[in-house]
């Protein structure tokens, strides 16, 4: 791939949307002339030409933005005539395409000219107006509110699918003591940089992997609040009565439950250590305790259209409050991303409709969206939830209108100020010794992040 302009990773990201770019012939010539936009594009051996006029900008990042726009849709037109086919989602590659929606609306008070000038498909336009619709009353927007989360880094194994940093238990056991109190330090200090706190979210790794006096130190240090209070307890191997009481003592009111898919064969496969009858009874131990969170995923290898749809329809059969359909993604850092370079259509897309059907049909709604680079299908990952059962955090994360202040090895704090236009991040160490051996460092980045802006990256 070559182009005169420095969109090169953008040009890339839309390549990848259709073939693996080491596979295609891709010139790419961008010029400005007389107030018009001229896109010049050769696939292989055939030539395209793109011209547009130039939109008004009200400033240098505006225009730039635009010009990013104009070659993404020049890149992407050319590849859907070329292999006669269209995506789903159009030209549009971000993770946040609802962040986006939202901005147009503020601006120009319609996202849908955009959306369709990025041909995005009149069905994932839908999706999102439901989302954006489903928002109303837990979308608050304002510099002064954040949410809380405290990452735990352990597992009983790593899926295969999994590009989250995690430490085996069984093996890293000799760090979990000096882990704990690093966490419960970085808690405390932390605190008072929380102003209008909106949840609490405990995240990982599987949090309730940790030994029940060593989780009890964690959720002692971070207190009862009377917000929405979130653990995953993802891993049904590792949920006991002892730390499901635990959780309840300390305020928690929403876990995690989740399956992946109901297929015990496929759960073999992935590396968990657990079958789809020990979903079943783990549920049973929290559903009377907690609003419960489920997250499916659409396109695991090995499985059919058929297969996800029997897993949908025995997480729907057992009425969480959330469910969230994942689409296979190849994540840098899985084992799956080391065998595989590209992943193929192979019927996710029947499987995402299916979800959306059934699940509308269900009662659950869409309320949050996102999508990552290199998924099946090109889609997306969606929230569902009964009414009045949406996930404050998530919704919060997406779409980036709250700051995070996160603890824990590999936590991304994140503040955000001037309207929630401008976003500033500060990243703990990976590294679980190095983030132990940091942690005076630590605390001292993340209280100049949260009093003036002082991350390690910023973006607008």
């Amino acid at each position: 791939m070559k182009t005169n302009t420095p969109y090169g990773a953008d040009i890339r990201e839309v390549i990848n949307l259709f073939v693996p770019e080491n596979e295609l012939a891709f010139f790419h010539e961008f010029t400005v002339s007389g107030g018009v936009y001229e896109n010049a594009v050769t696939v292989e051996e055939k030539e395209y030409f793109f011209k547009e006029e130039i939109p008004s900008a009200a400033d240098a990042l505006e225009k730039k933005r635009y010009e990013k726009r104009s070659v993404k849709l020049a890149a992407y037109k050319a590849l859907s005539e070329y292999f006669g086919r269209d995506m789903p989602w159009g030209a549009l590659t971000g993770i946040r395409p609802t962040k986006l929606a939202y901005q147009e609306l503020e601006k120009r008070g319609d996202f849908r000219p955009l959306f369709d000038a990025m041909r995005v498909s009149p069905e994932k336009r839908r999706i999102v107006e439901k989302i954006v619709a489903a928002q109303r009353g837990v979308y608050k927007k304002d510099d002064a509110n954040a949410d809380f989360f405290a990452f735990v880094p352990f597992c009983p194994s790593k899926c295969s699918y999994c590009s989250f940093i995690t430490a085996d238990i069984n093996r890293s056991g000799k760090y979990i003591a000096a882990f704990t109190d690093a966490l419960v330090r970085e808690i405390g200090a932390a605190w008072p940089l929380v102003k209008n706190l909106r949840s609490v979210y405990v995240g990982g790794g599987t949090p309730v992997a940790l030994p029940v006096k060593e989780l009890e130190r964690v959720l002692k240090a971070i207190g009862r609040h009377d917000t929405e209070y979130t653990v995953e307890a993802g891993r049904p191997d590792c949920i006991t009565e002892e730390n499901v009481a635990l959780l309840a003592e300390y305020g928690v009111n929403r876990v995690c439950v989740n399956p992946q898919t109901f297929n015990d064969k496929t759960l073999e496969r992935l590396g968990r250590k657990h079958t789809s009858r020990d979903i079943v009874e783990k549920y049973a131990l929290v559903k009377d305790k907690f609003a419960v969170n489920m997250d499916l995923i659409a396109g695991l290898e090995g499985e059919t259209a058929a297969d996800f749809c029997y897993s949908l329809s025995a997480a729907v059969d057992l009425r969480p409050d959330n469910i969230t359909v994942h689409t296979l993604c190849l994540k840098r850092g899985s084992a799956l991303k080391e065998e595989k370079s590209y992943l193929s259509e192979n019927g996710v897309s029947e499987m995402v409709e299916y979800a959306h059907e059934t699940l509308s049909k269900a009662g659950y709604e869409p309320y949050y969206l996102y999508r990552q680079k290199y998924m099946a299908g090109n889609l997306e990952n969606t929230g569902y939830a009964l009414p009045g059962k949406a996930c404050v955090y998530n919704v919060d994360t997406m779409e980036e209108i709250s700051s995070t202040v996160a603890c824990g090895a590999n936590a991304v704090s994140k503040a955000v100020f001037e309207g929630c236009a401008r976003i500033e991040r500060y990243k703990n160490p990976k590294d679980i010794p190095t983030y132990i051996a940091k942690i005076g460092e630590i605390l001292r980045e993340k209280e100049r992040l949260f009093s003036g802006g002082k991350g390690r990256a910023s973006e607008k």
